[in-house]
């Protein structure tokens, strides 16, 4: 199916795009259980289909350090290897269980600026069947307010059923 995804002409309309790849996502990963397989089909779809996304990727819960993340699948420029709980907009997702929109990254107290060109951002923590968090979903923009309620209602319903 993917094959079939790189073909597909996308809605021009952000709610209806979204819907879209959602729909595309879950046939793509039906019947896949590999979380990394599932993470690097999630960063990849995402990030090929809307032009704003300039980093798209998941930080990792490390099970060997505590309350700590750890880079896993993207797109995108490196990333920021670890980030601890608390700390910038994927700490802060980590640490409160919380999506954090934030329109411009260089106001959010204690951001991490893991690429320079980055100017807004959006966070959703993402939990396992069992209710634990396991990771959370970072996008990143080059462009200041890049993210709005429609972002973040559909990202978190795609985390929640891919992942949930």
């Amino acid at each position: 199916m993917a094959e079939a995804f790189n073909d597909l002409t996308l809605s021009a309309d952000k709610a209806t795009r979204y819907a879209e790849v959602a729909e595309e996502i879950a046939s793509v990963l039906d019947g896949e259980n590999n979380l990394t397989a599932r993470m690097a089909t999630v960063a990849s779809m995402l990030a090929n289909s809307f032009d704003s996304y300039f980093w798209t990727g998941f930080y990792v819960v490390d099970p060997l350090k505590e309350r700590e993340l750890v880079v896993g699948p993207y797109q995108g420029t490196l990333g920021c290897l670890r980030i601890a709980y608390g700390r910038g907009v994927c700490g802060a997702a980590a640490a409160t269980g919380e999506t954090q929109l934030v329109p411009d990254v260089h106001a959010f107290p204690g951001h991490i600026a893991c690429d320079g060109r980055s100017q807004s951002e959006i966070v959703v923590p993402v939990f396992g069947p069992d209710g634990q968090l396991i990771a959370v979903f970072d996008v990143d923009s080059d462009q200041p307010a890049a993210f709005d309620e429609t972002d973040q209602l559909w990202l978190e319903k795609i985390i929640k059923t891919t992942f949930a």
